[in-house]
């Protein structure tokens, strides 16, 4: 047996969770605020929000784009929204035939237009896939944000808009990557006046 104390790790856990909430709440609401506006206008545009990333961002790419594209609160018209890490088929092809860190740009160049939105999530900020896949949007005149921790890495040169949450836990910064989603998806909701 260890001398674990789940009372002290519970509390640890709690203020630091906590403590990034706050300092993120203090600083990212402007950045937030642009990616909504963004957002809302490519939307109106007849464009669509596309969502990528790894691990547990592959998670958050999934859900977030899901909610956009299913209903978050209520039912509504879809907003176009997808992730690039579901389709097994493509990425095992891709990675088997041009490399894991193509991945995600390959799908760009096959499904993205100008006028679109590239949502790159990244703990580090330096996921090579995620790079380039941000890279190969800039390229098709697709706006790119990053959504990052730590010192925002790689994603400072390839994103139009980056929002650094401000911790290097990589828990806590996932634990606000999916906060910030699912305020961006009510957020996106009653911006284009869908409930």
């Amino acid at each position: 047996m260890t001398d674990f104390d789940l009372f002290e790790f519970w509390t640890s856990e709690a203020e630091e969770h906590t403590s990034v909430a706050d300092k993120t709440f203090e600083t990212l609401c402007e950045p937030f605020a642009q990616w909504l506006d963004v957002s809302v206008s490519a939307v109106e545009n007849g464009n669509k929000i596309i969502f990528f990333g790894n691990g547990g961002s592959a998670s958050d790419a999934q859900h977030l784009a899901t909610e956009l594209a299913v209903r978050y609160i209520s039912d509504r018209e879809p907003i176009p929204a997808l992730s690039l890490a579901t389709d097994t088929s493509s990425l095992t092809a891709i990675g088997n035939d041009m490399g894991f860190e193509h991945i995600f740009a390959r799908q760009i160049n096959a499904v993205g237009q100008s006028g679109d939105i590239a949502v790159g999530i990244s703990t580090s900020g330096k996921s090579p896939n995620v790079i380039k896949a941000l890279e190969a949007a800039r390229k098709k005149g697709i706006i790119t944000v990053g959504l990052s921790g730590r010192d925002g890495g790689d994603m400072h040169e390839v994103c139009d808009l980056l929002l650094i949450i401000p911790s290097h836990t990589t828990a806590r910064i996932q634990e606000m990557h999916i906060t910030l989603g699912q305020m961006f998806c009510g957020a996106m909701e009653q911006r284009l006046g869908l409930v």
